[in-house]
């Protein structure tokens, strides 16, 4: 049997510029829908699609929407302009609203990155996913709220004055203590987390353009980081086949070496929904797993978190106790004008033995064209022995059978009278 289709949906792009159209928020969308603001984000992005009378509401509501839109479109020109003198006349006109990101000492983002962890409701989270949670009522009707801009393109009209270098350094600063702490956590290796987390950005960096383009760049960053972290080559790497120090505090040892126990998804999964506060749809999607088999690796890894430290069977306090181990750590990092040397130095390198091989492998081709018979050449056949005489060898060294048998002819006497040979009186 073969299943029907879904009912079609406009692509990401069109379900967002819909959106804000009708100057409607995440949060208003997702109150409208059931759901959280998260899965409206998923759906916008692309990263994930409704099913069922989720997506059959979803359809319904951007096809109002769209007819909306087709709607205050067709009005009258002079209508709209008379309205706007009127309103115009009757308040003041708005002002407009300049989004700017300070980087420097005491900025917001300098403040971020003190943070270890971000934080989410975890328990409101965990109820409404596992579907414990009552359904909630129906928002009761509201005026229509004014346009306001959309929080999502403040970092695109922050960075859009920067140069590509500046902006590079802005996300290394945000997002590079963060990060290193999370690898510290994932690994159990300082050394490893600041090499996984700088080569991460060094990758990061010769792939710019794609990477700011990107609706989440720490994201994007955090994975590629979490990949050569648990890369399976680590292990064969000298240094890594020794233990590092300890945590000093015996309580955050004792968590480090249960978390380090748990298989590398299952503590990648658990770090990323309960110490990043990521949900899971987008842990699933980040871990490249579905979503049923992300919730199945959590409860498992939270049931292996519980049997050897029963307090941590809350996520909030797993949260919290997550948070103290990776900043009781002094973990470091190089900075950003060296990272970005070093990805460049990197790519001049491979770029250069590329071309090498490249030399070489034509060089090799040539001299194996010039060097190569233009014709066939049948191989001569070897000899036969007659009456036990061997076959004429070619000039050389004797064989050991061919000398035994040369002494031999020379020592027997030949057949018939023994010669004569004359002497002088």
């Amino acid at each position: 049997m073969t299943r029907s289709p879904g009912t079609p949906l406009p692509p990401p792009k069109a379900r967002r510029r819909l959106r804000e159209a009708a100057a409607l928020t995440q949060t208003q969308l997702a109150d409208r829908m059931g759901v959280t603001r998260a899965t409206v984000r998923t759906w916008e992005s692309g990263r994930t699609t409704p099913r069922g009378r989720k997506r059959e509401a979803y359809a319904e509501l951007l096809k109002s929407l769209a007819e909306d839109e087709a709607a205050r479109a067709a009005e009258p020109a002079p209508e709209q302009g008379a309205a706007a003198e009127s309103a115009a006349g009757a308040q003041p006109a708005p002002v407009p609203v300049v989004v700017a990101v300070r980087t420097g000492p005491g900025s917001p983002a300098e403040d971020a990155d003190s943070l270890v962890l971000p934080a989410k409701p975890l328990a409101a989270r965990d109820s409404r996913e596992a579907g414990t949670a009552a359904a909630a009522p129906a928002p009761a009707p509201e005026p229509a709220p004014e346009k306001e801009p959309a929080p999502e393109r403040e970092p695109e009209s922050a960075l859009a004055a920067l140069t590509p270098a500046q902006a590079f350094d802005a996300l290394y600063e945000f997002g590079t203590p963060a990060l290193v702490r999370q690898t510290f956590l994932l690994t159990g290796r300082r050394e490893l987390a600041r090499e996984s987390v700088e080569r991460a950005f060094q990758t990061a960096w010769e792939n710019w353009p794609e990477v700011a383009r990107d609706r989440d760049p720490v994201g994007w960053v955090r994975a590629v980081a979490y990949e050569y972290a648990l890369s399976p080559w680590q292990r064969f790497r000298p240094r890594n086949r020794h233990p590092e120090p300890p945590p000093a505090d015996p309580g955050d040892r004792t968590l480090l070496n249960t978390l380090l126990r748990l298989p590398a998804r299952h503590r990648r999964t658990l770090l990323l929904y309960d110490g990043v506060g990521l949900d899971l749809p987008e842990t699933a999607a980040e871990t490249e797993a579905s979503t049923p088999t992300a919730a199945n690796r959590l409860l498992n890894a939270r049931r292996a978190m519980a049997d050897r430290l029963p307090e941590l069977g809350d996520p909030e306090v797993l949260h919290r106790r997550l948070a103290e181990v990776a900043s009781n750590e002094r973990l470091r990092a190089a900075k950003p004008p060296t990272v970005r040397v070093g990805s460049e130095r990197r790519a001049r390198f491979w770029t250069r033995a590329a071309i090498a091989f490249t030399a070489a492998l034509i060089g090799t081709t040539a001299l194996t064209l010039r060097t190569a018979p233009t014709q066939y050449e049948p191989p001569v056949s070897p000899g036969e022995t007659v009456r036990g005489v061997p076959p004429k060898v070619a000039p050389g060294a004797l064989s050991d059978e061919e000398l035994e048998l040369r002494q031999k002819l020379r020592d027997a006497l030949q057949a018939g009278p023994e010669r004569l040979t004359p002497r002088l009186e």
